[in-house]
């Protein structure tokens, strides 16, 4: 096994096993309330959860955030996730392509989701390093290979960092993102990995052409969790310590979407610790058009599709409950409805002079 599949092995195994989520920080929804109506006017079985995204219709306004690819758990993993994701009609972001660049053999765990989902929109994925190394050229050609409708760019400065076989060379990545923008018809979107974007980092990356993105806040998994576990296991004790100590580092969800909402209009998918469809609500209520899972999915996805598709509905049983009680028939109606942000959450809005819809 090649270091790059090795890499992503450890990951599924440690997410799946160890516990990786944020410590002492949470993505402060329980700081987000949503007005509660007593008189909602609407019927159960006729709200409608559709939603556009890129010019692709969701049935649901959630996406299936990365997770992985590039070794030989990864196949089942994606093939599930994708059945589960074609069934509800919601989109999927396949892991890092970082595997198929480097090695074409591994391109099968990938398209293998486009195998089992025809019709729903499904994003490729690389890393900002492989934006800043490969030409532009091998970047459309990923997407082909796996049959991709958009090419998320993750920017993951902590992680890498981290990593002992990471990369510290952070320079130079908007300029590629604009040359790669001129360059290539598909959307290209990009997210962070569970440390959220600001203001001001939204405002340069919308002023680089891209079509969306992705404000995967602190709440949900630590990647520098992750990296403590693997650092533990190779004996660098030194790696662990920092890893340890920047555990709960980030901008919490909520307060990312804010964030970015203050700064531009482009789409946005909100994830980074969404584990129910109360906090898709929130999410959207916030500002953002989809709500992504990732961990909450890994351990269903390694036992069937049905299981995915199990908690998938699940959630949107919530979403569907949180849209009556604040009597909302459409996810558009949802959007508009008042909300009262109070703790942690406000002050930060406050002290930031975020826009706050009252």
């Amino acid at each position: 096994m090649d270091s790059t599949s090795k890499r992503k092995s450890d990951h599924v195994r440690i997410c799946s096993e160890k516990m990786v989520e944020v410590k002492n920080i949470t993505t402060g929804f329980e700081n987000v309330h949503l007005i509660h109506r007593c008189l909602p006017e609407v019927e159960f079985e006729k709200l409608d959860l559709s939603v556009e995204f890129l010019g692709f219709r969701f049935k649901a306004p959630m996406i299936i955030s990365a997770m992985t690819g590039g070794m030989a758990e990864a196949a089942k993993i994606n093939a599930n996730l994708a059945k589960a994701a074609e069934e509800l009609g919601i989109g999927m972001c396949l892991g890092s392509g970082r595997a198929c660049l480097e090695n074409p053999s591994c391109t099968y765990s990938f398209k293998i989701a486009r195998e089992n989902a025809k019709h729903i929109f499904i994003s490729a994925n690389i890393g900002f390093q492989e934006l800043l190394t490969y030409p532009y050229g091998e970047l459309k050609k990923l997407v082909e290979m796996v049959e991709a409708d958009a090419l998320t760019i993750h920017l993951n400065p902590l992680h890498e960092f981290l990593q002992h076989d990471g990369t510290r060379i952070f320079r130079g990545v908007l300029n590629k993102l604009r040359e790669l923008k001129s360059r290539v018809e598909f959307p290209i979107i990009v997210k962070e990995v569970g440390s959220g974007i600001c203001r001001e980092d939204a405002e340069l990356l919308a002023s680089a052409g891209v079509d969306a993105l992705e404000a995967s806040g602190a709440g949900g998994t630590s990647w520098a969790g992750v990296e403590y576990y693997r650092s533990m296991e190779a004996g660098d004790w030194e790696r662990a310590e920092l890893s340890k100590t920047f555990w709960d580092w980030g901008i919490p969800t909520a307060i990312s979407i804010l964030e970015v909402r203050t700064a531009v209009d482009i789409p946005l998918v909100a994830s980074g610790g969404i584990r129910s469809g109360l906090d898709v609500a929130k999410a959207l209520v916030l500002g953002a058009d989809l709500a992504g899972l990732a961990l909450p999915l890994l351990k269903p996805a390694m036992e069937s599709w049905e299981s995915v598709l199990k908690l998938l509905k699940k959630i949107c049983g919530e979403l569907k409950l949180a849209m009556v009680l604040t009597g909302s028939e459409r996810i558009e109606d949802l959007k508009r409805k008042p909300y009262i942000l109070t703790g942690f959450v406000r002050e930060w809005a406050t002290f930031r002079k975020l826009k706050v819809r009252v």
